[in-house]
């Protein structure tokens, strides 16, 4: 007798199927459920990774915004003359896009993006502020 092996999740999978329903069905069309259902486990096995749908949708923002912002930090970015760095910054934002890219989509998708713990655009709008997707 054999027994199927479940999959197991860890937040950064959980994260990856839960950026691809997003994208799939909307922000505000995707419930736990669904997410349970495309990961292929519990809900309460999500709940164990995450406190919600919230905090993936943030954690998904974060990590595209993190990766575009980085690139102002590399070296190429901020020597050289002016020219070559806009062209270092426009290659480099074009691999993080492509890297990114369900990530980028969803970033792209939501407007009233509530600002993060901490990181660089932490200021942008106000934790108060609610999550909309286009």
């Amino acid at each position: 007798m054999t027994t199927a092996k479940r999959d197991t999740y860890t937040p950064e999978t959980l994260l990856s199927v839960a950026v691809r329903v997003f994208n799939e069905r909307g922000y505000d069309g995707t419930s736990m459920e669904h997410l349970s259902k495309a990961a292929g486990i519990s809900k309460s096995s999500i709940y164990h990774h995450v406190s919600g749908k919230e905090e993936l949708l943030r954690r998904a923002v974060s990590r595209a915004l993190d990766g575009l912002f980085a690139i102002l930090d590399e070296p190429g970015a901020g020597r050289g003359r002016a020219v070559d760095r806009v062209e270092y910054v426009t290659r480099r934002t074009v691999e993080v896009l492509i890297a990114e890219l369900p990530y980028v989509t969803l970033l792209l998708r939501v407007r009233g993006t509530p600002a993060p713990s901490g990181g660089r655009w932490s200021g942008a709008a106000s934790s108060t502020t609610r999550w909309r997707i286009c």
